[in-house]
């Protein structure tokens, strides 16, 4: 560790980063846990992936709606978990102006934040982080299989094995 001329380390964070195994070979959802004094969290999902991938999103949503929706809006998930991220201003284009969830088809971010207190923290770390990461599961399945990638580690879904989008979805 560096520290300053008066004794203070430069860096007064520490992070760590979880990512899907096929993070090497493709653009896939992951985990993020930040701790600095005043400023700890847990982030999930996918911030700011290529233009691909993100559109993989879309047409999840689109395509599945109902698992999107079960993915962000469950009770646990409200509770210890909200939805973060950029939101561009116009609709993607091929999208529907009008659909249902064209706020969520709109993100360019696809993560949650937990955010977590000092005091939090000094409590046992893992049962904290354990709670967000399981009210976090159905949004991480959702945006992991948007991807064409494995949720669980007997699933041999093959990248790219993406969800169909019909007609109906797009404008």
């Amino acid at each position: 560790m560096r520290f300053r001329p008066d004794g203070d380390p430069y860096q007064t964070m520490a992070a760590a980063r979880f990512p899907h195994e096929a993070w090497k070979q493709t653009t896939a959802p992951g985990f993020y846990l930040h701790l600095a004094p005043g400023s700890c969290f847990l982030g999930c999902g996918m911030w700011h992936p290529n233009p691909e991938p993100r559109n993989r999103v879309r047409q999840a949503i689109v395509n599945d709606p109902a698992a999107w929706k079960k993915g962000t809006t469950g009770r646990r998930f409200k509770s210890l978990c909200e939805l973060s991220g950029e939101i561009s201003k116009r609709m993607p284009p091929g999208f529907d102006p009008e659909h249902p969830l064209a706020e969520d088809l709109r993100r360019k971010d696809y993560i949650t934040v937990t955010y977590f207190t000092d005091e939090q923290i000094t409590r046992p770390l893992l049962s904290l982080v354990t709670g967000a990461v399981s009210a976090a599961a159905p949004l991480m399945k959702f945006l992991t299989r948007s991807q064409g990638l494995p949720w669980a580690a007997d699933e041999k879904l093959a990248p790219r094995d993406v969800m169909e989008v019909d007609e109906a979805g797009m404008k």
